[in-house]
């Protein structure tokens, strides 16, 4: 784990904490330059956009890619504050996306290594360096006071 990590984890829970807010499940992501840039923060809006690929991470890539000009992301790093699904992997390997930075483990969905481990598939033409576990406790309890609330 970087210095820097926790400084772009902690915008990435901020996506996260306005995503709740809105009724969403907070997820909230941020997508870094290798200059230490912002390109692109978001957050889920599946419920939003009635669009079940709504998830922060492809907001962010969608956002990304047209900010820059190109699908590929080249030498980025994802934020992220739960462990990405099988989808966002999937589009972070195609965006060639360098690096992932998740704060808590999604053992039900999670594609860096709980459930799938998409990044070290050597199968596939593209590997992203995982850390995970960033503010892992602001993010798993972001998530439980989420799902808590809904069922009462």
């Amino acid at each position: 784990m970087r210095e820097t990590d926790v400084h772009f984890m902690g915008l990435a829970l901020e996506e996260a904490r306005k995503a709740g807010d809105a009724g969403e499940v907070p997820v909230g992501a941020v997508l870094v330059s290798a200059d230490g840039e912002v390109l692109a923060a978001g957050q889920n809006e599946t419920i939003r956009r009635c669009d079940p690929g709504a998830h922060a991470e492809m907001l962010i890539i969608r956002e990304a890619g047209k900010r820059i000009r190109n699908y590929r992301l080249l030498k980025t790093t994802l934020y992220v504050s739960i462990e990405p699904c099988i989808m966002c992997m999937g589009a972070m390997i195609h965006a060639r996306i360098g690096r992932l930075v998740f704060g808590a483990a999604d053992p039900k969905w999670g594609a860096a290594g709980s459930l799938y481990n998409f990044a070290a598939d050597t199968r596939l033409n593209h590997r992203i360096q995982v850390c995970g576990g960033v503010m892992e406790a602001a993010a798993r309890a972001l998530m439980q006071d989420f799902f808590k609330n809904k069922r009462s």
